[in-house]
This record gives structure tokens, sequence and C-alpha cells, in this order.
């Protein structure tokens, strides 16, 4: 692949951001992918980029923290930079004012974006004192990764603060570790003699000495009896932690194996800091063995496990956190066993695992971005993608209900003349076909022109007494296409038959609703998207299975629909019946798909007529009289019909 890396800051100033690009520039170039970084110029960079092309943009320093660099580029000189490399994502790292711009730049030219939430700007805003900013801070990180086309949050906490921002695609992608860099071998004796000459227990902290860090929280550590405090980093506090705590042995900012030996010669790390999405810091303590006290909130939660390798004390309670490090210090049995542990906890975060898990994350990113541009109307929250793996369940009374999409309308392939198939009769078949259960039974009560009403009033009530296991729901369509519908009643009535279909013990397939790649079909977009983000909501809270037909771009097609336009061809029942099996965990759907495409062509005889004698007259005639073409029709299968099964095809060939 082809990796454009936006970054917030880089080389020379060294913090969590830059150290997580370096490590993926060297994995990504280790896979064989090409990358390109763009990012603020802020001094020489000397480092070894792995064969990373640069474009360092001209920066401003940040007043108060001129470590920090600002780059306004102009949307032209990004596009013009990622239209040159032609990659095939654009990785934002830590997005906040060039990742908005790279990312606006992306959109317009439909790449796909990966946003990796890594610094909590919002709680940095509040403490730096700008409360009033807070809300604005807030506001534009949502808008940020809401337009990204994927989100990665380091951990449950940086993630449920993104899903309250409104924020949605999230997936969890934390940070892997050197652990040959960071080991307990790394421990270096003469160092320790030197800070603690009197054999104190080494208390540490390693990380940026900012406000939003709190390490003015260690004062409560530096009259610790028999210990000595050290800190390690830089940044626009250390003026003042340096009068706070003279005591404390300021280090500076270290690097490399000095900063290897340095962690693994600490007997205790603390972390004060309430605003860590992740906690980098941590993760390379506990691979040096040493135990971690950090404050119980955001990213540590994820990272130190209590009574472990180490303690969680209560946020603010400066008090828990003497308490806590004074039973590391003072018990030797304890601390051992905790180091242990603490090494032990970071096996299989490798850097190299990460950025594989990472190049995943592109593929998903590439696969979204194709359902974004497919949609007639963009909503939020967006479709989350293709249906994930589940297991099968063992089902053998299975029930469709809905409209003449579900009866089967159009789909006359193999079937006498007048009789239709549809996308629930090949489901039903794929089901009894790979299922070792018997007997398989298949209701279909879906009628032409039904209505939502109609699901409740007559479709729902039959089902529950069939006793269905699997019951099929795709309803709606007649109704968004009418009159001023009123979205929260039909949401309201779908809702209901779903947790009445739940509560009777069935598993239900929510199927959403779809239209035509046609102009004509944007006068109901908005409609159908905001009915679909509903289905979607109703799944999840259900424990439905979603069927997402809205995020599957091939449906909006020609060939997946009639000729009169507004039904789906034998082609379109064929990608929904194998689409709909792949959700439900019918092993292998989509290569069956790709086999029954290329051995069955459509036999249906093309109707005769043009369309508007034909489709469109006759429909307007029955709307004119108040009448439907389903008026009068029953459903195919109002009661089961047994289909057979493998294990019955099994029984038969072994007689």
């Amino acid at each position: 692949m082809r990796v454009a890396l936006l970054a917030e800051s880089f080389l020379p100033h060294m913090n969590g951001v830059t150290g997580s690009v370096l490590h993926v520039l060297r994995h990504l170039a280790e896979a064989g992918h090409e990358t390109l970084v763009i990012a603020p110029k802020s001094g020489d960079v000397t480092a070894d980029l792995h064969g990373a092309r640069t474009e360092l943009l001209r920066s401003v320093p940040l007043p108060s923290y001129p470590e920090v660099r600002v780059v306004f580029a102009r949307a032209a000189r990004l596009g013009a930079l990622l239209s040159d490399f032609d990659p095939d994502v654009v990785h934002l790292a830590s997005p906040f004012v060039l990742g908005w711009q790279g990312l606006a730049a992306a959109d317009a030219l439909k790449i796909p974006s990966v946003a990796v939430y890594q610094t909590d700007v919002v709680a940095y805003s509040q403490k730096y004192g700008l409360p009033h900013a807070t809300a604005l801070v807030a506001g534009h990180v949502s808008r940020l990764h809401r337009r990204a086309t994927l989100t990665l949050a380091p951990s449950s906490a940086s993630t449920r603060q993104l899903e309250e921002l409104g924020v949605d695609r999230i997936r969890r992608w934390g940070r892997g570790v050197d652990a040959v860099r960071f080991a307990p071998e790394r421990r270096d004796d003469a160092w320790r003699a030197r800070i603690a000459p009197n054999g104190e227990r080494i208390i540490g902290y390693v990380g940026r000495l900012a406000p939003e860090k709190q390490v003015d929280d260690l004062r409560t550590l530096a009259d610790l009896p028999g210990t000595r405090l050290v800190i390690v980093g830089d940044g626009p506090s250390r003026p003042a932690l340096e009068k706070a705590i003279p005591d404390a042995v300021f280090t500076g900012h270290l690097g490399g194996s000095q900063l290897a030996s340095t962690l693994a010669g600490f007997d205790v790390f603390v972390h004060p800091g309430e605003s860590e999405t992740f906690g980098q810091t941590i993760q390379e303590a506990l691979a040096s063995g040493v135990p971690v006290v950090a404050t119980g909130v955001g990213g540590p939660l994820d990272l130190v496990r209590s009574s472990v390798d180490g303690w969680l004390y209560r946020p603010g309670d400066l008090g828990d956190l003497r308490t806590r490090v004074a039973d590391l210090v003072g018990d030797e049995a304890k601390r051992r066993a905790f180091a242990r542990a603490a090494r032990g906890s970071v096996e299989g975060r490798t850097w190299s695992a990460l950025t594989g898990a990472l190049i995943e994350h592109y593929h998903d990113a590439v696969a979204l971005r194709r359902v974004d541009d497919s949609l007639l109307r963009r909503t939020s929250p967006r479709p989350a993608g293709t249906a994930t793996s589940r297991t099968r369940g063992q089902w053998t009374r299975f029930v469709a209900l809905g409209d003449s999409l579900t009866e089967g309308l159009c789909d006359a392939s193999r079937m006498p003349s007048g009789q239709f198939r549809g996308w629930a009769d090949r489901l039903a078949e794929l089901l009894a076909g790979t299922t070792d259960q018997g007997p398989f039974r298949y209701a279909n009560l879906a009628v032409r022109s039904r209505r939502v009403r109609h699901l409740i009033d007559e479709q729902i009530p039959a089902a529950l007494e069939l006793k269905p296991d699997l019951v099929s729901i795709l309803i709606g369509a007649n109704d968004l296409v009418g009159p001023a519908p009123v979205l929260p009643a039909l949401v309201s009535e779908v809702e209901s038959a779903v947790r009445a279909l739940r509560r009777g013990g069935a598993d239900v397939l929510l199927v959403t609703t779809f239209l035509p790649q046609r102009p004509a079909a944007r006068i109901f977009a908005r409609r159908f998207a905001a009915y679909n983000v509903h289905l979607r909501r109703i799944a999840a809270e259900q424990g439905a299975v979603l069927l997402d037909l809205e995020a599957v771009g091939e449906i909006g097609e020609a060939p997946m629909w009639a000729d009169d336009l507004v039904h789906l061809s034998s082609a379109g029942h064929r990608l929904v019946a194998y689409r709909a099996a792949e959700a439900l965990g019918v092993p292998d759907a989509r290569a069956l798909l790709g086999l029954d495409e290329a051995l069955h062509a459509d036999d249906a005889e093309r109707p005769s007529g043009t369309w508007l004698t034909r489709d469109a007259l006759p429909w307007l005639w029955r709307r004119v009289r108040g009448r439907t073409a389903g008026d009068g029709v029953v459903a195919k299968h109002t009661g089961y019909v047994e289909l057979p099964t493998r294990g019955d095809r099994l029984r038969a060939d072994a007689v």
C-alpha cells in the first residue's frame, strides 16, 4: 500500500505521537509499503525514516509551549502533495489543525482516511485554563473524527469519550512496545548507586512536564521515607516543578538506551496524569519489569492490572497515591511479584503485531470509503460496513416478513410462469442446504405493497403463531415513498415488532432499506437514510442481526434492478440472499455467491411493452382508484414448507 501520514508533531520534537509515527514507518517499510510523511518543520531531522518521503511544512510555535508547532497549510497545497503521492489511505496521527486540513484534502480526492486518536485535547484545554474554549475544542474533535473514514482509539476510556462526542466507526488500536529495548536486563546498578547512594528505593516518572500531566501531584511522594524521586522529561512546567520538588532528580529528556536503562532502574513507576488516552510510558515501564502506580481513569485502566502488576489509585486522591506507592516500596516480596507480572503483561504487544493490525484497519477504511461513495445521502451514524463474522445459529424454523422485495417479485429465474422466487426463498434454501439439523421449515408471509402497519397488524401475529426461531424483516420502502411519512411512528412500530419476536425467542434478521443509484431516487434518499439509522440502532439495542444493504454499493447498480425499475432482478435477489447468509454466519457465503453467479445464468424472459405502458401507467391507475398491487394477494407460504437439508442428502446417499 501507499500510505500518507500526516502528523501534528514530528522530529526533532520527541513525544508519543512522534514515537508512534516512527515505529509505524519502520514496520510499514519492513512489510514493503511506501510512505509519505507530512508534518510541521521545526528543525533538522537526522533520524532514519526508513525510506519515507517527507514534506515538512512551515510552522509556528505555540506561545505557551514552543515545542509544539502548528501548521496552517493551504488545502490546495496539501491536495497537491496527496495527489502527487497518490496514496491508498491517509493516516492522521493525533489530528487537530494539520489533520483537519489534510482530512479536507483527502476527502476532496476521495481518499480513505484513518484518524488515530492519541491526544485528549479537550482535557488539555481545561488543564491550560481555557474553559471557554473547551466546548469549541470538543466540537472540533467531534467533527473531525465523524468526517474521517475510520477512527482508531487506543483504549476503552478513549472509545467511550469519542462515542459521547457522537463519533462513529471507532476501532480499538493500542500501541506496541519495544520489549527488547525496554527490559529488566537494562537495569544499571551503577546508575542506581549514583542516584540512591544510601540504598533508597527509586520512584520514577517519565513524560512531558506540562500541566495536563499533573506531575505536580508527585509532591506528595517527595518526603516518603527511604525513597528517591526521579523525574525524566522536559516541558514548560519544569522550572516550577524544580522549585516545588527541590529534592527530586530532574534528568531532562532521555531517549534510546539511556531512557531504557533509567526506566529499568526504577523500583516503582508513577503516572499521575488523568487525561491519558493510552499511556505509552506505562507500557514501557511494565516491559522493563517495573510495577506501576497510576490514576484509575483513562488509558491506564487497560494497562495496569490492579493488585497484579501495580495499583490504580482513586483519581485526585493524593493520599491514596501515597499509600499505594508506600505499599510497594515497603514490601520487597510484593514488589518483585508485581515486577514479574508486569513483564509478562506486555508479551505479544510488539510494534510488528500492532502494525499488522493497523494495515487491516487501512483495508477496512478502503472498503468503508467505497460504501460512503455509494451512498445517495450520508447520515450520522454512518453504515459500519460489511457484517462481522458470527457463529451460525441452529435454526430450523425460518419465517420471512415484508413486502414485494421479500415476496420475490421479478425473480422468475427457474420458476414456473407467474411464480417468483426471491431472496428469502434463496436464503431458506441456503440455510437448509448447509445444516444437518432437520426438518427445516420455511414460511414466507410477505405480500407486495405492504407497509409497516401491515407488518404489525397481520404479519407479526401470524409469525408468532408459527413459533419460528429465525425471522427476517425487510419493510418500510412503501411507507417512505408515500406522501409525508411519519418517521418516528414507523420506527416505533418496527421496534415493537422486533421486540415482540425477540421476546418470543426468535432471532431476527433486520434488513435496511435501499434505493437504486438513479437520479430520481435522490428524492427519497434523505428519508431512507434517516430510517436506516434507526434500524441500525434497533438491531444493536434488541440484539438483532443487521443486514445493512445500504452499505452494499452493488445493490444500487443497474443490473441488480428489474425492468420495472422498482424491484430487484434475479441478480439482485441473489446478492441479497448471499449477503444475508453471510450475516447469519453461513460459511463461505461470499464465495458461494460467486459460484452461483458463474453456474446459473438468469433465464427469465424479458417483459414485453415499454416501461410507461407496462409499469408506470398501471401503477398510476391503481393510485387514482385507491388500490395497490397487493389487493387480494395472499402470502405464498402462509404455513411452513419443508426444505431438504444437507443431512437429508447425506442420509439418502448412505442408503
